[in-house]
């Protein structure tokens, strides 16, 4: 047992195990169903590992560039000028990184000083806050507007002084599953026209999207282009969370200070896995075919829950639900996640750690990306309770 001898001034007094370790945990310890963290239970692509292994005996094992492999980045441009309609340069504004987490972290350490005041929309993913408090930013919560988790434009208007250096944009959202609509990024760019605000927009679902409906990705509106920082995400599109590698679009000016940072954070990611991506990425219907895919498994899982004493509104986009469980229990939603795990063997997040305060409500966060197996058993258990 070692014993550090002096005294410890924590960046983060008030961090302690995250929302979705916990669960995770209980769920082992009980032997539950695991709809808690998000990942995939069912494998990735065996093409995409062959092109890993095969990279790996063609001897690409050493350090990449630190930017990433100009193969991956090119692809990226070319995939991303499909989509947008405009072609980020992959010299100077495209970054692979080691996951979307470490991308928006770097971002943050890159583009925050002392008392720039971040806005961040509640609930809200988990390491915005400490990346942000730990750049020595200020995070300003504004809170979605229930049922809908929808964002109050005119309270945003408010919150912005001469302190906001950033707003975090997150769509589709996690955990809500709710997505911005054409009319949200509008409002954003006249009120960040004039200003020196720079946009932080995790996209990381970009291609888990329902209903026919459009991503609304920030490099859709030149207004926000110009002034955005895109974090995507490899390991949600192609279900392969454990690789952590994405990367980041910015302009160039922007992208010159997050790889400064960057250089001295990590460096570079993962080699072989780099040329595989670029040579899967050449297959569109890799990700084309994701919001079928995942809309699939949504209908599924909703459709399994009818008649049961859960509410929803179906998720817009990623691949989590939200059940109100209020008909249930009026307990807290850590207390009933924890019920739901012990008692009935499914875990779930609960939503109160999204928020700042933890405010509290009846909802609690499920990940629908398993396999139908999966699905159905839980599904049985929840029409149970």
């Amino acid at each position: 047992m070692l014993q550090f001898p002096g005294t410890i001034r924590s960046k983060l007094p008030n961090a302690g195990i995250s929302i979705f370790s916990r669960m995770t945990a209980l769920a082992h310890q009980h032997n539950a169903i695991n709809l808690a963290q998000g990942f995939p239970d069912f494998p990735s692509s065996e093409k995409l590992i062959e092109l890993v292994n095969h990279y790996m005996h063609q001897g690409m094992n050493q350090y990449a560039p630190m930017p990433g492999v100009m193969q991956l980045r090119e692809a990226i441009a070319e995939k991303t000028e499909e989509i947008y309609s405009i072609t980020p340069d992959p010299e100077t504004e495209i970054t692979i990184v080691s996951g979307a987490t470490y991308g928006l972290y770097s971002a943050f350490q890159a583009l925050l000083h002392e008392g720039n005041e971040v806005i961040v929309f509640e609930p809200a993913y988990d390491s915005y806050v400490p990346g942000i408090t730990m750049a020595g930013g200020v995070p300003v919560p504004i809170q979605l507007q229930a049922p809908d988790y929808k964002i109050n434009w005119d309270l945003v208007k408010k919150r912005i002084n001469a302190h906001t250096r950033a707003i975090v944009l997150n769509s589709p959202q996690n955990p809500s599953g709710t997505v911005l609509k054409p009319n949200d990024l509008l409002q954003l760019a006249k009120l960040v026209k004039d200003t020196d605000i720079i946009i932080i927009s995790d996209e990381v679902y970009e291609h888990i999207i329902f209903d026919g409906v459009r991503h609304e990705g920030v490099l859709h509106y030149p207004e926000l282009a110009k002034r955005s920082v895109i974090i995507s995400s490899f390991g949600k599109t192609f279900h392969n969370t454990g690789w952590k590698i994405g990367y980041v679009i910015a302009a160039k000016e922007l992208t010159k200070e997050i790889r400064a940072v960057h250089q001295f954070m990590q460096f570079s990611v993962h080699t072989p896995s780099q040329y595989a991506l670029a040579d899967f990425l050449k297959d569109k219907q890799q990700y084309t075919m994701l919001p079928e895919f995942y809309q699939q498994k949504r209908d599924q899982f909703i459709n399994l829950l009818q008649g049961s004493r859960f509410k929803w509104k179906p998720a817009a986009g990623t691949y989590f639900q939200l059940l109100d469980y209020s008909a249930i229990s009026n307990k807290k939603d850590t207390d009933f996640a924890n019920e739901l795990t012990e008692k009935h063997k499914v875990a779930s997040i609960p939503l109160s750690p999204f928020y700042h305060n933890n405010s509290q409500g009846t909802m609690l966060r499920f990940c629908f990306a398993k396999s139908d197996g999966t699905l159905e058993k839980a599904a049985a258990i929840l029409q149970k309770i």
